[in-house]
C-alpha cells in the first residue's frame, strides 16, 4: 500500500465509469410472471427505455430506438407507463403522447392513443390506471398558448381517441386508481400555495357505465394532513398513507376517520416529486409490504392479516414496492455497499432473486467507502442527520499527519433525503482521498414532519446552518482538514451551496450544480408545479419580497470571497440558466475566481453520458486547482477564471 496526498489518489471510479457503468433503474412492475421496469441510459442520450424480463429470464427492450418512455407532467414526471395482461401503454418523450403496445407485437409496433395536440407537448399524461372494461384513467397536464397551465383527470380509451375530462378544477391531481370492481375511482388533490407534502385531500367518486365520475366525495386530507399513495387493498378497502400523526404511515380509509393500519414512528410514505411512487403494496392473500424509513435507513416490512407487523428478513434498502404474486415482492433496493438492485423477495424467507443490477462493476470491497450514520448538535439546541463517508482506497493511504479535505453534499429539493446507499457519484470522491458528508438538514424527509417543517420559512438558514455544523462536527472530532472544507449541491442543494458560501465563511469553495442564485427570480420564472413552493420555504411573493432579497446570495456577492465553479443545463425549465449566468456575472465583476460549465441539451439534472463525465471531471479539476494538488488522472482542467 502506497501513501499519497489526499486527492491524488489513482481510482478504480473513472468519470467514465459514472456514466456508462451504471444505468438509472426504475417503475418496476408485475404483470403475471413478466416483470418490467425503465432503465435510464447515460450511452443513448439519456434515453429511457421500457424493459420487459420474461418468465424464463429473457430481457428484451420493448420498444425500438427511436422511442423514450418519459412524461414530463410536473417536470420531473414519474408513472410514464402501465402494463397489463401483456399490453403496455406508455408516454413518449419527445412528443408527450401516450401510445400503445399490445401483446406479442414487436417492439417496433407502437400505436398512438392520445391525439397530436394543436402544440408539441401541449398535452402531457402520467400516472395512468387502468379499468376493467379497458379504459385508462390519468393525469393529463395541458400547456394552453397562452395562460395557467391546466391539471386534471381524464379518461382514454385504450385504443384510442379524445380523452374526456374526468375531475378539474384544482391546480393539481394525482394518482387516479380505479377500486378492483370497476365501480369507483380515487385521487389526490391540492391547490397552491400547497406541494403535495404539505397537504392534499383524497376523493372518490363512482364511475358510471361511459367512464365519467359522479357523487364525487371528499374523504380525508386537509391543508394541514399529507396523503399519499391512495391503494385499493383487495377487499376493496380504500388505503393512503397520511402523515396526521407526524409520519406517513398507513391508514384504511373509514366511513368517519382514518383508521391506522401499522403505526410507526417510520415513514411508509415519500414526497411526490414524481408521480408513481410505490412504498407499499397489497398482496392477494390481504398482508401488505412497505418499505418504512426511519433515521435515514429503509426496511422492508410485512402486516400480517392480524395486523401484527414483522421485518421480512430482506438484506437492504428498498424504495419502491410492487406485489409480484405467490408471497413476493419487487422491490428496488441499495445498501450502503451495493449498487441499486431490481430485486424478487420471498416475504417468507427474505431471500432475493436479483431481476436486473444498476452496474456490473465489481468494486473491491475494499475500495467501498461505508457510511456512518452523524447525529450532531446545530443551531436552535436542535440536531440534524447525516451519512458521513471517510476517504476509501484499498491501495492507498494518506500522509501521517495530514487530514482529508471534506466535500459537503447539500441535496436537492430541498424536501428530500439522501439515504445511507452505495452511489458512484459519492465512491467518486472518496476512493481519490476525499471525506464525503451527505447532510440531512433539517427539512428533508424522512424524520416525520416537525422535521422536515423545520425549513418552513428558514430555507437559506436551516439548510446552511445544518451542513455548517455537520462540518464543523468532523472538524472537532479530527476527522478532516479544517482549511479545505468545500461544499457542493444540485438545484436547491445549489441555493444551500451558494448561500453558505455567501453568508458564512466555512468553506474554501464550492460547487453549484443548476442551483438558485435568486429565490426571487425562481418564485416568478420556474414551471407550475414548484411555482408556489417558497411560499413556505422562505414567505409569499411579493409580500415577502424583502425577505427574498436578504436570503438570495445574487444580492450579497459582496460577501462571497471564495472560488466557485457552476454547471448548467441550457435546457433547464426547473433552475433556467438565466440563474446561473446572473452568479458569473457578479464573480466576474467581483474578481472572484470561477468556472462556468454549461451543457447543451440538458434539463434539469445531468443524463448524458458526455455530460456526466465532463461535469466530474471539471470539477475535480477545479478542486485540484482550489486546494493545490494534481489529480491522478488524465482529464481536461477547466478553465478557472481569474481576476
Amino acid at each position: 500500500m502506497s501513501t499519497q496526498p489526499y486527492g491524488t489518489w489513482p481510482s478504480p471510479v473513472s468519470a467514465d465509469l459514472l456514466a456508462s457503468g451504471a444505468i438509472g433503474l426504475s417503475e418496476p412492475s408485475a404483470d403475471g410472471e413478466v416483470v418490467r421496469w425503465l432503465e435510464l441510459r447515460p450511452a443513448e442520450a439519456g434515453r429511457t427505455v421500457l424493459v420487459e424480463r420474461a418468465p424464463d429470464g429473457s430481457v428484451r427492450d420493448a420498444f425500438g430506438a427511436d422511442w423514450h418512455a418519459r412524461t414530463l407532467v410536473h417536470e420531473y414526471g414519474g408513472g410514464a407507463y402501465l402494463a397489463r395482461d401483456g399490453v403496455v401503454w406508455f408516454s413518449n418523450f419527445a412528443d408527450q403522447r401516450v401510445y400503445r403496445i399490445a401483446a406479442d407485437e414487436e417492439p417496433a409496433a407502437v400505436t398512438a392513443v392520445t391525439p397530436e395536440p394543436a402544440r408539441p407537448r401541449a398535452d402531457r399524461y402520467a400516472d395512468a390506471d387502468l379499468h376493467p372494461d379497458g379504459r385508462l384513467y390519468a393525469v393529463r397536464e395541458h400547456h394552453p398558448a397562452s395562460g395557467e397551465v391546466v391539471n386534471e383527470i381524464v379518461v382514454l380509451a385504450a385504443e384510442g381517441g379524445e380523452p374526456r375530462l374526468v375531475a378539474g378544477g384544482h391546480d393539481f391531481y394525482a394518482a387516479p386508481r380505479v377500486s378492483p370492481d370497476g365501480a369507483q375511482l380515487a385521487w389526490l388533490t391540492w391547490d397552491h400555495p400547497r406541494m403535495p407534502w404539505d397537504g392534499t385531500e383524497l376523493h372518490v367518486g363512482r364511475i358510471t357505465d361511459d367512464g365519467v365520475v359522479t357523487d364525487v366525495r371528499t374523504v380525508a386530507g386537509g391543508p394541514e394532513e399529507s396523503l399519499a399513495q391512495p391503494e385499493w387493498a383487495p377487499d376493496g378497502r380504500l388505503t393512503v398513507c397520511s402523515d396526521r400523526t407526524g409520519w406517513w404511515n398507513l391508514c384504511a380509509v373509514g366511513e368517519q376517520a382514518l383508521e391506522p393500519l401499522a403505526p410507526m414512528e417510520a415513514e411508509v410514505g415519500q414526497p411526490a416529486w414524481v408521480f408513481g411512487s410505490r412504498s407499499y403494496a397489497w398482496l392477494d392473500d390481504g398482508r401488505v409490504a412497505m418499505a418504512a424509513n426511519a433515521d435515514g435507513r429503509t426496511r422492508l416490512l410485512v402486516r400480517e392479516t392480524d395486523g401484527t407487523v414483522r421485518d421480512a428478513g430482506f438484506d437492504g434498502s428498498p424504495h419502491r414496492v410492487v406485489a409480484a404474486g405467490h408471497g413476493r415482492v419487487i422491490v428496488a433496493a441499495t445498501s450502503p455497499t451495493q449498487p441499486l438492485v431490481l430485486a424478487r423477495v420471498d416475504l417468507a424467507t427474505g431471500a432475493a432473486e436479483v431481476l436486473r443490477r444498476s452496474t456490473d462493476l465489481d468494486l473491491d470491497p475494499a475500495h467501498v467507502s461505508v457510511p456512518e450514520a452523524l447525529t450532531f448538535p446545530t443551531s436552535g439546541q436542535q440536531t440534524a442527520h447525516a451519512n458521513y463517508y471517510p476517504p476509501t482506497n484499498a491501495d492507498v493511504v494518506g500522509p501521517d499527519g495530514e487530514r482529508p479535505p471534506l466535500l459537503v453534499l447539500s441535496h436537492g429539493g430541498p424536501t428530500a433525503q439522501s439515504p445511507a446507499a452505495f452511489s458512484l457519484g459519492i465512491q467518486f470522491w472518496t476512493t481519490r482521498g476525499f471525506a464525503v458528508v451527505d447532510v440531512n438538514y433539517g427539512g428533508s424527509t424522512g424524520y416525520g414532519r416537525a422535521y422536515r417543517q423545520r425549513l418552513d420559512g428558514q430555507w437559506g438558514r436551516v439548510d446552511v446552518e445544518d451542513c455548517v455544523a455537520a462540518a464543523g462536527f468532523l472538524v472537532d472530532r479530527g476527522d478532516v482538514d479544517a482549511d479545505r472544507l468545500a461544499i457542493r449541491g444540485g438545484s436547491a442543494g445549489g441555493w444551500t451551496t451558494l448561500c453558505a458560501l455567501t453568508f458564512t465563511d466555512t468553506f474554501a469553495a464550492g460547487a453549484s450544480h443548476f442551483g438558485v442564485a435568486d429565490a426571487a427570480r425562481l418564485a416568478v420564472d420556474t414551471h407550475k408545479f414548484e411555482s408556489r413552493y417558497l411560499d413556505r420555504l422562505i414567505g409569499p411573493w411579493p409580500q415577502a419580497e424583502e425577505v427574498y432579497r436578504q436570503r438570495s446570495p445574487i444580492h450579497h456577492t459582496q460577501s462571497l470571497s471564495c472560488p466557485l465553479i457552476l454547471l448548467q443545463g441550457l435546457e433547464d425549465e426547473v433552475v433556467p440558466p438565466s440563474q446561473a449566468e446572473m452568479m458569473v456575472e457578479a464573480l466576474r465583476a467581483r474578481g472572484i475566481p470561477y468556472a462556468y460549465v454549461t451543457f447543451a441539451g440538458e434539463q434539469h439534472g445531468f443524463r448524458q453520458a458526455a455530460s456526466i463525465v465532463r461535469a466530474a471531471e471539471a470539477e475535480l479539476s477545479f478542486y485540484g486547482q482550489v486546494f493545490g494538488f494534481d489529480p491522478a488522472d488524465d482529464l481536461e482542467p477547466v478553465t478557472l477564471h481569474r481576476a
